[in-house]
């Protein structure tokens, strides 16, 4: 088990799929892939590593979320008045279902700051964007393995 929490390429990919879920840019499913090719982990591991970094990653946008109502109308905030309530709009109309689209490019990160504005509950907020990220993973792993199968 420590071998685990020591590997330099679950790390990586660990930082990477954290990094990719915050409101930095970044892309994890290259190196989700290319672990996979190489062959030196087992499929679950990479899956779990992959999806608890970008789960963990999102939650850092829902505290963001919680703690930026303060922070709108700042000269050096990235995000205004008027584009929050789009986004709280937008986040409202379709209601929290829409977390599961949280590894969506583009729209997931707002999803998730939009979650921790609008006070979504944690439980529900881990649980809705986990499903989302696990789905979105297992098809990249899916299509993987079945690659590398036909191969």
């Amino acid at each position: 088990m420590l071998e685990i929490l020591v590997d330099p390429a679950l790390i990586g990919l660990f930082g990477l799929c954290f990094t990719a879920a915050t409101l930095l840019p970044g892309g994890s499913e290259a190196a989700l892939v290319a672990l996979a090719v190489q062959g030196a982990h087992p499929p679950w591991l990479l899956l779990a590593v992959a999806t608890l970094g970008n789960v963990l990653g999102s939650v850092v946008n829902f505290w963001l979320g919680r703690g930026m109502r303060h922070l709108v109308g700042r000269r050096w905030f990235p995000v205004t008045a008027a584009q929050l309530a789009r986004g709280e709009a937008l986040f409202q109309h379709y209601g929290a279902w829409t977390l599961l689209f949280s590894w969506a490019p583009i729209i997931g990160d707002p999803l998730t700051v939009a979650a921790g504005s609008l006070g979504v509950r944690f439980s529900l907020f881990v649980m809705l964007v986990t499903l989302g990220k696990l789905a979105r993973y297992s098809v990249v792993m899916a299509l993987t393995l079945g690659v590398l199968g036909a191969v």
